[in-house]
């Protein structure tokens, strides 16, 4: 990081998976020393918070940026270790950005197709990088906590939804009158807040009373052999333009759970601009194992400079 006066230069490539962006940070990030990721993390957000915010939030970035440090693995086992973050915090786990991490990292030459273990602050997972340049992750166990969940959102009446983990933690509406569709982005954004902070209010939440910080819509898809289409609000009040690999793998598991998908069916997840995600289950010692494939485009390589006389080196910060 930055001494005295002197400039302090990331280097960076972006991507995009499914309209989302990721921004890996591939060199010039803080030192976080040994151990678990998981550990790890706790050090960025207690000593180098200022950096997340340095590398996504205006003026370099903006609120949709999903930044990612690649890390050492702590196992052998994991071509690389990651950690995400975004515009007001830190994800445990980034299914886009996962497929993101896995394109980049080819593009930069560093692995080639076939399966790879990649290190996450909620565990380790497995990526596949077909020979197309598609990209399957395979997710930590995902659950349903609680389902048909009732809360009173002020100006909306009652929403029922599922409360679910896919390595992020979801709630997930089914029954609604919101029309999915791009111009109503608005109305869709108003809406899922207010859920979200009507589920703080009334202390709905995942396990360990861990605040539920996303919250997903799903409707019917209008593209042939497509399952379902959805919004899906994140942390920062943006909405991802992606179908959500983590809110996907939230879904399936909560399909399972209601009998409505079997081991090795797929299901085809479309998100708010269009793009689709296809997901799938292995069942293993009777837990929830999603698989989320989709596509990654590397967008941009370039330096970004950190000058501490910038009263807005750190970033934009509400």
């Amino acid at each position: 990081m930055m001494t005295g006066e002197e400039c302090c230069r990331v280097r960076v490539v972006d991507s995009h998976t499914g309209g989302e962006p990721t921004r890996l940070v591939v060199s010039g990030g803080p030192d976080l020393g040994k151990g678990s990721l998981a550990d790890r993390l706790g050090r960025f957000r207690k000593q180098h918070d200022g950096f997340r915010s340095a590398v996504v939030n205006e003026p370099r970035g903006s609120g949709v940026m999903v930044g990612a440090l690649l890390c050492d693995p702590e196992k052998s086992s994991c071509a690389a270790g990651v950690i995400f973050f975004n515009n007001v915090g830190y994800l445990g786990m980034c299914g886009h950005g996962t497929i993101g991490l896995v394109a980049t990292l080819a593009y930069m030459k560093r692995i080639g197709p076939g399966e790879h273990r990649i290190e996450t602050p909620v565990g380790a997972v497995s990526a596949v990088l077909h020979e197309g340049g598609q990209v399957t992750v395979n997710n930590v166990a995902s659950y349903r906590t609680a389902a048909n969940v009732a809360v009173e959102v002020p100006g909306y009446g009652r929403v029922y939804g599922d409360v679910a983990w896919g390595g992020n933690w979801f709630f997930l509406v089914r029954d609604h009158h919101m029309d999915l569709a791009l111009k109503n982005v608005e109305a869709l954004t108003s809406f899922t807040w207010a859920i979200r902070l009507a589920l703080r209010e009334h202390g709905i939440a995942g396990d360990d009373g861990k605040e539920i910080d996303h919250v997903e819509l799903f409707g019917p898809s209008q593209i042939p052999g497509v399952d379902s289409k959805n919004f899906a609000l994140c942390p920062g009040k943006t909405y991802d333009r992606s179908p959500c690999g983590t809110g996907t793998s939230a879904k399936l598991a909560c399909l399972y759970a209601d009998g409505k998908i079997r081991e090795g069916q797929t299901w085809k997840q479309e998100s708010i601009i269009g793009s689709i995600f296809e997901g799938s289950i292995t069942l293993r010692d009777g837990k929830v194992f999603p698989s989320i494939k989709g596509s990654a485009f590397v967008t941009a390589e370039s330096e970004l400079v950190l000058d501490p006389r910038d009263p807005l080196c750190m970033g934009i910060r509400a």
